[in-house]
């Protein structure tokens, strides 16, 4: 069985393995539910991390479903 990690309903990130509380969004509510992955490594040059708000490099979910 594949373990997903969770991603913030805020910021889209992508949170290590083990961790179930975005450090970026703590009131945020975080979930397993989300679809595709992008490495952001230069936001201020990158068009996708304009698109998604993103201001910080990281790993992002490029959707996520909070119920």
């Amino acid at each position: 069985m594949v373990k997903v990690p969770f991603a913030c309903g805020e910021c889209n990130r992508i949170l290590d393995d083990g961790i179930t509380q975005c450090n970026h969004c703590p009131n945020a509510p975080v979930t397993t539910d989300w679809q595709g992955f992008v490495v952001i490594l230069h936001p201020s040059r990158s068009e996708i991390a304009k698109r998604l708000n993103v201001s910080a490099p990281g790993n992002y979910a490029l959707k996520v479903n909070i119920r």
